[in-house]
């Protein structure tokens, strides 16, 4: 799971609250996580491939690859440097650490997607995007304040990296499903939370060290994080094997 969320701080920030100016934010978010996916989807598929798959796994042992542990443990690295870099690295610069960043999240990606048929993905896929849909709207609309619920949220995200960790040894297949839906659950809420905190971010700001550009870009990678856990979790609960 990737369980990575950053947490950027926005130096000198001033809310003037400008509705026009938050959809232009948006969709510079949106475009930002949709060309992320798109590079995941693209490098998922071609290192799932029989020529790229041997560089991940051993033909003759069936045991991974140096390559794919590398693959397995860089997104953590990117999205760390991305986070607590954020004010001193240059946008031109971040921008490749995110594309960098989404193509090995793809490669990791491969092997287990590589376990359920294509039309199963492609379902799963379909269906987080609905319900990833459904949320941001929700959370773009509406006029309750999410705020208090992201901090619960965030707390329910924690004890469930902690879970995960914990039933690496336990291997509880009842655990496992009780985190997956917990899971289904969290990045759900997480959706719509972090659709209304950019939206109030990019609703007119007065911007001290942080660029508008950086910011949609930092947006964009929270709202990847989001999609590509609640398709994991639904893969989990949903797809069905080869």
């Amino acid at each position: 799971m990737e369980n990575n969320k950053p947490n950027y701080v926005y130096d000198n920030v001033i809310q003037i609250g400008d509705a026009d100016a938050s959809r232009k934010f948006l969709a510079n978010v949106f475009l930002w996580m949709f060309g992320a996916l798109a590079i995941s989807a693209v490098f998922a598929y071609v290192f799932g491939t029989d020529d790229f798959r041997r560089l991940l796994v051993d033909e003759n042992t069936g045991q991974v690859s140096g390559v794919y542990y590398l693959a397995m443990f860089a997104p953590l690295i990117f999205v760390l440097t991305m986070s607590y870099g954020f004010n001193r690295i240059s946008y031109p610069v971040l921008a490749v650490l995110f594309i960098a960043y989404s193509a090995v999240t793809g490669i990791s990606l491969s092997l287990l997607i590589s376990l359920f048929s294509p039309g199963s993905v492609l379902g799963v896929f379909m269906t987080t995007s609905i319900v990833f849909g459904i949320m941001a709207i929700a959370g773009y609309t509406t006029r309750q304040d999410l705020t208090k619920f992201g901090s619960i949220l965030i707390m329910f995200l924690i004890g469930i990296v902690v879970a995960s960790l914990v039933n690496m040894f336990l291997h509880s297949s009842g655990l496992d499903l009780v985190i997956t839906y917990i899971g289904v659950a969290v990045f759900v809420g997480l959706t719509a939370y972090d659709v209304q905190k950019l939206k109030n971010i990019g609703a007119g700001l007065v911007y001290g060290d942080a660029t508008a550009s950086k910011m949609a870009l930092m947006g964009g990678l929270t709202l990847y994080l989001d999609f590509i856990n609640l398709f994991l979790m639904l893969l989990r609960l949903f797809g069905r094997r080869r």
